[in-house]
Order: structure tokens, then C-alpha cells, then sequence
């Protein structure tokens, strides 16, 4: 079969590979919408980083690897013992690879799971081949009124559902959300599905002012431009937000949030960074405000998206930007999002024509 891999720095390769056969506990499914999310970009641009380059504890592979770990698809085979989904199933694929047996995982943080890895990232495929095979548990069943475009959406909203629902954001709370990017977007859909009393974005990107507007962004401040501590506290009643999200990843934006943020607020980092940031504490110290972060999703998280899409709570459907086949990932997908970054949120690859 055909898979999209990576085997280097800018070094991905449409390869011919044999089709995985599905085991006990196991379901094969065919891919049929797959997002290129940062993460990939970063391996793309600068890895092997996440992709494993010795023998994965859990998978025993390492590159190159299948990508795509952003992905919807058709149930096409079950193995022995699978009782959730059945062949012809649509399902969404939650890609975390665990061990169920480390410190983390027994208190079911499989986020953080002390050997963990990603369908996608680190082995057993990936969305971007024309087959791959996943443990039952990984995948969720979609409601007929969901597309198969918008459930390979469901994974990176999940980050941003994941991000507010253990944050110590309450219905009412105001919020600053840095970077309008694809996480900084599911985490304004995530908020307006849990009534906060407004939302700031900072972005400097003119088009993706437009999404975070269009999202249910109240105030868009440009960094560039604007005093964004001296604008949030005007915001929010000479005070501050209650709660900060940090989906840019960058120095400046990090010290701003800390001193935008009312007394006891709360600075939550989704973004990874590339390089190592720096904190004074004292400015966390004396008004007793928090800094944590959130590592993508739990069990239970995916279902709610899912639930949250059906229901009319979430509409992600303009997150799509671009839909290209799999020929073309290089060009127009990892390269349409260096070269074409701010005009693009999500581009989609359609597997069904593989």
C-alpha cells in the first residue's frame, strides 16, 4: 500500500509498504480525511524531534514512520474480541499510545504516560497510509450528522477541550487566548461551548484576526500595536482575565500574559515551544498567580467533542482551509504552511481517492 513517511528533515516519501493485518483487539480501518498538524510541521522542519529514531518502548519502531496522526476513516476490518464498532463503521481516531501500566496511566493520565507516543508520530501507521490498524479503545464512532471532514477535526479540538476543562476556567470568566492559530481557535470553540463573559485573542496574523472573530473572539489586540496588559485590564474591570491560554509559544507573549492576569489568575501553556522560555517567579509570587500546562487529551475528552460537534455547540467547519490529495502533501500542504502560514488554519488531505 501507499504511506506518506518520514525519514528525515524535509525528507517525506510516498513508499510502498506492506498492508498491517489486524489482530485480536484490533480494528483496520481506511483513512478518509487527514489534518497536517503543527507537530508534524515541527518533525518536518527540524526533526526527528517526537518521532522516535531507536525503537519506540511501545511500538518497537522508529523512522521512518507513517504520518498523520489528525484522521477520520472507515471501519474495514475487526479482529477477535472487538465489540464497540463493526465493519463499515465512521469512526475518529484518538492516536495516544500508552502502556496502561506506569504511575501516569493507573491514575488515568494516558496523556502523560511515561512511555507514550502517537499513532502517526511514533508507529503502528498512521493516517496518511491507505490502511492502518488501531487498538479498539483508540477509536470513536461518529453520529450521522457529523461529516468525515469535520471528525478529523475532532482530535486537535480536543487539545483545546482538554486545555479549559482542567484549567480552573468557570462559566463567567474572562479569558486571554495567545495566538490565533488552529489550538488558540478550538480553544475559543471549546469556551463558547461553556459561556465565558468575553474573550480576548492577541494574534498579529490579519487573517487569522478574522477566525478568532469569527470563532467567537470579542477583542482581537494586535501585539504590535497594542498595550495588551494595559488593554486586558481596561477589558476586564481594571483587573485582568481570569484565566490565560498560551497556543504561540512566544517570550514576549508569555511575560505579557503573566502581568495581564488578575490576582490568583491562571496561565495555562498548550504551545510547545522550540526554544526554552524564561519566568520570573516573583511576578507569579506576590499576587499568587498559577503557570500549568496541558498535554492534549484524557479518555472522555474525544466523546464530549464528538457530542459538543452533533449538538451544535461547536461549529469547526470553516477551521478547514485547504482539502488536497495525497500526491501533493508536500508541496501544498507542508510547504503551503511555511510559505502561506497566516492564510491557512487547517488543510485536510482526502485519502479517498488512494
Amino acid at each position: 500500500m501507499k504511506a506518506l513517511r518520514f525519514h528525515g528533515q524535509h525528507d517525506l516519501r510516498l513508499d510502498d509498504i506492506p498492508i498491517p493485518e489486524c489482530g485480536p483487539g484490533q480494528v483496520k480501518l481506511k483513512p478518509a480525511w487527514v489534518g497536517i498538524c503543527g507537530s508534524d510541521l515541527h518533525e518536518y522542519l527540524g526533526g526527528p524531534n517526537i518521532c522516535p529514531t531507536s525503537p519506540h518502548p511501545i511500538t518497537g519502531e522508529s523512522v521512518p514512520l507513517t504520518f498523520g496522526h489528525e484522521f477520520s476513516g472507515v471501519i474495514e476490518e475487526i479482529g477477535t474480541g472487538v465489540t464497540r464498532v463493526q465493519v463499515g463503521d465512521r469512526v475518529t481516531v484518538q492516536p495516544i499510545i500508552y502502556d496502561g501500566t506506569c504511575a501516569a496511566c493507573k491514575e488515568k493520565w494516558i496523556n502523560c504516560c511515561y512511555s507514550g507516543g502517537f499513532i502517526g508520530l511514533s508507529g503502528w501507521g498512521g493516517g496518511l497510509g491507505e490502511h492502518v490498524v488501531a487498538p479498539e479503545k483508540s477509536v470513536y464512532k461518529i453520529p450521522d450528522n457529523v461529516p468525515l471532514d469535520i471528525a478529523a477535526l475532532v482530535e486537535p479540538l480536543a487539545v483545546g477541550w482538554h486545555a479549559v476543562k482542567i484549567s480552573p476556567y468557570k462559566p463567567g470568566d474572562s479569558v486571554l487566548i495567545l495566538g490565533g492559530g488552529p489550538i488558540g481557535l478550538a480553544v475559543i470553540q471549546a469556551l463558547r461551548a461553556k459561556s465565558p463573559k468575553q474573550i480576548i485573542v492577541s494574534e498579529v496574523s490579519p487573517r487569522r484576526k478574522e477566525y478568532a472573530k469569527q470563532f467567537g473572539a470579542d477583542v482581537i489586540l494586535d501585539p504590535t500595536k497594542d498595550d495588551i496588559v494595559a488593554e486586558c485590564k481596561k477589558i476586564c474591570d481594571g483587573v485582568g482575565p481570569d484565566v490565560a491560554f498560551d497556543a504561540a509559544g512566544v517570550q514576549s507573549a508569555l511575560t505579557q500574559a503573566i502581568h495581564s492576569l488578575r490576582a490568583h489568575g491562571t496561565l495555562v501553556n498548550i504551545a510547545v515551544w522550540e526554544k526554552a522560555a524564561s519566568i520570573t517567579p516573583n511576578d507569579l509570587l506576590f499576587k499568587e498567580k498559577r503557570y500549568m500546562g496541558i498535554a492534549t487529551y484524557v479518555e472522555g475528552d474525544f466523546q464530549e467533542v464528538i457530542d459538543a460537534i452533533s449538538q451544535g455547540k461547536m461549529h469547526p467547519q470553516s477551521m478547514i482551509t485547504k482539502k488536497i490529495n495525497l500526491d501533493e502533501v508536500v508541496e501544498e500542504g507542508f510547504e503551503a504552511l511555511v510559505k502561506d502560514k497566516d492564510n491557512q488554519v487547517k488543510i485536510l488531505v482526502d485519502m479517498s481517492s488512494t
